[in-house]
């Protein structure tokens, strides 16, 4: 029922953009162009509770999954995106396994853990009655966890083994900001940490999630195992698309 977890059950890659601007218009877009995801960013997109919602409302009709970033230090905010519709959690900044285990928490109903019963909408976007939703939440939401911390990386085993994660996404900036390194991925320290988190992920359950720079560092890092790439960012793509356009003409 989750397009996004199937694709990961079935080993295939999912493709997905990064969502900043509060616009169903581009989320509509975006989702019919074939993308397998969209990752709706509440913490660092100018995009509120209500804009969330219409968001994950814009992918109806589409294989493309709404998931949805909530902001670091306001895990609550899960609450109301997941009774909007999404299809998923993406947790920001998890540097242990008990911030792990607190995310997991707030995805799923009890016994399991304890999002509180009050799913408004989420039943229309996912197709199902309220009862069908509620049997099917706790296993059918996807649970994406960032590894963009130095400290994520020392303590991955222990973030990996708790259960219900997904995908473990690694963010590099933030990465190699925790490092003294901001933007810097090339430094042997900054690549090392990448590596190392790589080859941590890649020996557990968890899909393998990154950022591409490019559609050939998209082929690599799927050659390499990743199964979650995230293509790029909505305001970027614009700009390059745009700044290319100008360039063709002469400007």
């Amino acid at each position: 029922m989750n397009p996004f977890k199937q694709r990961l059950a079935a080993g295939e890659p999912a493709l997905g953009i990064l969502l900043s601007m509060p616009s169903p218009q581009l989320a509509q877009t975006l989702a019919a162009c074939g993308l397998d995801w969209l990752f709706i960013d509440m913490e660092h997109g100018p995009i509120d509770f209500a804009d969330a919602h219409a968001l994950i409302a814009a992918t109806q009709g589409t294989a493309c999954a709404p998931l949805v970033r909530v902001p670091s230090d306001n895990l609550a905010a899960a609450r109301p995106v997941l009774d909007a519709g999404a299809f998923g959690l993406i947790v920001p900044m998890v540097r242990t396994a008990q911030q792990a285990r607190d995310a997991m928490a707030y995805l799923r109903y009890p016994p399991a853990g304890e999002r509180g019963v009050g799913p408004l909408y989420a039943p229309q976007r996912w197709g199902l009655s309220m009862a069908d939703y509620l049997r099917a939440a706790n296993e059918q939401l996807a649970a994406v966890v960032l590894i963009e911390h130095i400290d994520a990386v020392r303590n991955l085993d222990a973030i990996l083994a708790v259960p219900g994660i997904d995908v473990a996404l690694i963010a590099p900036y933030d990465l190699s900001a925790s490092m003294g390194r901001p933007g810097d991925l090339q430094h042997p320290d900054v690549a090392g940490a990448i590596a190392q988190a790589e080859r941590t992920i890649l020996a557990g359950t968890a899909a393998l999630g990154g950022l591409a720079q490019s559609p050939e560092d998209a082929k690599a890092k799927l050659d390499a195992g990743y199964r979650t790439i995230l293509m790029g960012i909505d305001v970027f793509l614009i700009q390059q698309t745009v700044a290319g356009l100008l360039k063709a003409v002469g400007r």
